[in-house]
């Protein structure tokens, strides 16, 4: 069911509605219903008609929606690029990457639907034992605007194909692209109801959600704060949660390294999507045997980015996706100078001129010796800022990789499995990349720990998480 409520309702009054803006030119492009609590338990009731049909489905028919959809979404993947571009800012190359990762989302999830059964214990005398995997329920999604399409799939990925129907809820900022997939979804024969798409702000719709009695599990991707409201709100209630509260992860360096191969992975790590990423590099701890030519080859590939509307020709990176997004990054900065807590070394300011000035658009920055208690560390950077340290040794970079209260991701730049080995043990983080940064198949769980949030999304793990087991006993 694709519900795009708004309109006159029943007794002829005017709903409010939500304006999507492109970040880039500063110009309308469409407009989406502010939703209510009412439209939320229509939603509801909508899931809530359709759940005991689609749970009778067998796991391979809806896989096969699953699949068509995907290749639905393939056949497209231009057209919601651009769609996608246009609401959120990042270029055209990155949009249509992301598309096609929310392909290769459904496709996985299809490919393992033949493959997923119970289990049988026998016990002897004892008896024997079934266990079955059903699914929850009404379950509620809430995704956040900096990469909407490949969260969407990760969300309605496993929970569909587990059985369960859902509710969900995109960013205010960027809900046409979620609004164009459900259509498709619907176009490849999922049944009314099954998922559900509610535009709204997170006060009105996704508390909402949260509280609605008869959804079960709550899965959200944003910021620690509005993640610790959430858990808050549903413990009374119970529901399982999945909380994906955002990273500051930390990228280390080795001597050993190849340097030019980190440089990229630097480069890519911390300003795709403007930096604007939940896994991006957001700390860097370069070893300081190779720590000057490291960071004059950044540098130098830093200020050769193309920054611009997304939508336009050899763009490496598009806008930040708000106002408030922009002033937030440049008052961290701004600190850095006026609390002598750092040297900017390129970029360090908004950009101007007749292509930015309509836009939300900021330097790709770079910072050095950046004070231990600076924001810039201490906090989570969602912009294109890199702050970069200079360490002595690996148990330095341990030791500050780990100050930090998240606990997403981390990467390791080496050539060396001992060295690999020590951080994989010892970083607290709940996805660790050797010699690359920022890649999540569909394949490996993804999760943090600490306040980076509880739970996992992607693979089987992710199927299990929007499961629940049932166990029949035969005593003989």
């Amino acid at each position: 069911m694709l519900m795009r409520i708004g309109g006159k309702d029943t007794e002829g009054v005017d709903r409010r509605w939500i304006d999507v803006m492109n970040p880039a030119t500063g110009v309308l492009i469409d407009r989406v219903p502010s939703g209510t609590p009412d439209d939320v338990a229509h939603a509801v009731d909508a899931a809530d008609a359709v759940s005991s049909t689609w749970k009778k489905k067998s796991m391979r028919e809806r896989g096969i929606i699953l699949f068509h959809a995907a290749r639905l979404v393939r056949e497209q993947h231009k057209d919601l690029a651009k769609i996608l571009t246009m609401e959120q800012g990042k270029p055209l190359k990155e949009a249509i990457d992301e598309v096609r990762g929310f392909a290769s989302i459904l496709e996985f999830y299809a490919g393992i639907s033949a493959h997923t059964t119970g289990e049988a214990i026998r016990l002897g005398p004892a008896g024997d034992c079934m266990v079955v995997h059903e699914p929850i329920g009404i379950c509620g999604a809430i995704i956040p605007w900096n990469m909407p399409v490949l969260i969407m799939g990760w969300k309605i990925g496993p929970a569909l194909l587990a059985g369960n129907t859902m509710v969900l809820k995109p960013a205010s900022t960027t809900p046409l692209s979620s609004l164009k997939l459900a259509a498709i979804l619907d176009k490849a024969g999922l049944p009314p109801g099954v998922l559900n798409v509610v535009t709204g702000s997170g006060e009105s719709v996704g508390e909402a959600i949260v509280m609605h009695p008869l959804i079960k599990k709550i899965s959200f991707t944003g910021d620690c704060t509005t993640g610790e409201k959430i858990r808050r709100l549903a413990s009374g209630q119970l529901k399982d949660l999945s909380l994906e509260l955002g990273g500051s992860d930390p990228m280390i360096v080795m001597d050993d390294a190849e340097i030019d191969k980190a440089v990229e992975g630097a480069l890519r790590g911390r300003f795709y999507n403007a930096g604007q990423t939940c896994t991006a590099v957001k700390r860097l701890y370069v070893h300081e045997k190779i720590s000057k030519i490291f960071v004059e080859k950044l540098r130098v590939r830093v200020e050769s980015l193309k920054v611009g509307n997304g939508l336009e020709p050899g763009i490496d990176m598009g806008p930040m996706n708000s106002a408030g997004q922009r002033e937030r990054i440049a008052g961290m900065v701004n600190e850095i100078t006026d609390k002598c807590e750092g040297k900017i070394l390129t970029g360090g300011c908004s950009l101007t001129g007749p292509s930015y000035d309509a836009g939300f658009f900021y330097h790709p920055t770079l910072v050095s010796d950046v004070s231990p208690g600076a924001r810039l560390l201490t906090d989570e950077i969602f912009g294109p800022v890199l702050p970069l340290m200079s360490v002595p040794d690996l148990d330095t970079a341990i030791q500050e990789a780990n100050r930090s209260r998240y606990g997403l991701g981390a990467s390791v730049w080496t050539t060396n499995l001992a060295t690999t080995k020590r951080v994989f043990d010892e970083v607290h983080a709940g996805i660790i990349w050797v010699n690359r940064h920022i890649t999540v198949p569909p394949e490996i769980p993804f999760g943090g720990m600490n306040e980076s949030g509880i739970g996992r999304e992607n693979g089987s793990h992710a199927l299990e998480s929007y499961s629940r087991t049932k166990t029949l006993f035969l005593g003989w």
